[in-house]
């Protein structure tokens, strides 16, 4: 049966927003204004160049820019996860051990998407770019966007089998996997929820924490309602998800980072450009969200940015 403390990054990860100028380049200032403010509001580690980050269309100097930038940033305040994982394993365990050398302290690796290998594959891939570094992994399940489940038995065995490999981001949407998975798995391994909406759920079952998106622009009310929960706390965990859980679902209204990036822009803490193949939020969808933001308080809350 796995553990449940935040021994291993803390309990609340942000899966970080990559800025861009209008000239469609990385804004490194931008960059160094988020991960400071995601340090203050209560975020434990930042996780750099995945899908939050936009990594499909990250140059791969673009990306080991990334990671030391905000490496310079952090200094001390919390650790910074790098994103490695592709559908390439050479490529992918290549980036692990240069992430490495570059200072990251810990790796993130996703199923390989498209071509879509069965569960033997799966897990020969995630060996391998295990085998590359000494740095801590977490395995990344998200079936919607990869086309591939990791099933519990898999995850199981690689957590048993890998030394290196100690979590996972269940971004499934299923409970019932997560908790097969808990009641298995070593007692070193650690579970984090990959989806803000279902955090308190998946705590119930024996999670550690988040890999989140709203502590962009929550974090202070993510993480209380964390230590709450952990205190024992019966009502003030709930009363938290149901205030900000129109805020969860407005920040994947459009394609994750698209809103989120709206809402940092409210803030003054980056512009709302993205790449393409990703476009802005039409105005109907930013009135809609730019609504949830005032109802949840968010803008007040954080208007020392």
């Amino acid at each position: 049966m796995i553990g449940t403390d935040g021994s291993l990054y803390g309990r609340l990860i942000t899966a970080m927003v990559t800025p861009f100028g209008d000239d469609g380049k990385i804004d490194y200032k931008a960059t160094e204004a988020i991960a400071n403010h995601l340090f203050k509001t209560g975020s434990s580690a930042i996780l750099v160049c995945g899908t939050t980050g936009e990594s499909p269309t990250l140059s791969d100097e673009e990306k080991i820019d990334l990671l030391k930038c905000v490496k310079a940033v952090a200094k001390g305040r919390g650790k910074v996860i790098f994103g490695a994982g592709s559908n390439d394993t050479e490529k992918s365990a290549k980036f692990a051990a240069l992430a490495q050398k570059e200072g990251a302290e810990g790796l993130l690796i996703v199923a390989p998407y498209y071509n879509k290998p069965n569960q033997a594959g799966i897990e020969a891939h995630i060996k391998k770019i295990a085998q590359s570094s000494t740095l801590p992994l977490i395995i990344y399940n998200i079936p919607g966007r990869t086309g591939i489940n990791i099933l519990p038995e898999t995850i199981v065995r690689i957590a048993e089998q890998c030394p290196t490999v100690h979590a996972l981001k269940d971004s499934t949407g299923s409970t019932d996997q997560s908790a097969e998975i808990a009641g298995r798995a070593p007692n070193n391994f650690r579970i984090y929820s990959g989806d803000d909406y279902l955090t308190l759920p998946f705590l119930s079952i024996g999670a550690c924490g988040v890999i989140s998106v709203a502590s962009h622009v929550a974090g202070e009310a993510i993480s209380g309602m964390m230590a709450k929960f952990f205190s024992g706390d019966v009502d003030g965990p709930r009363t938290i998800q149901y205030k900000y859980l129109p805020l969860f679902r407005g920040l994947f209204a459009a394609p994750n980072p698209v809103p989120v990036k709206y809402a940092l822009s409210k803030l003054n803490l980056c512009k709302e450009n993205v790449r393409l193949p990703l476009v802005p939020m039409s105005e109907d969808e930013k009135n809609v969200l730019k609504q949830i933001l005032k109802d949840t308080g968010v803008l007040e809350n954080l208007s020392y940015v």
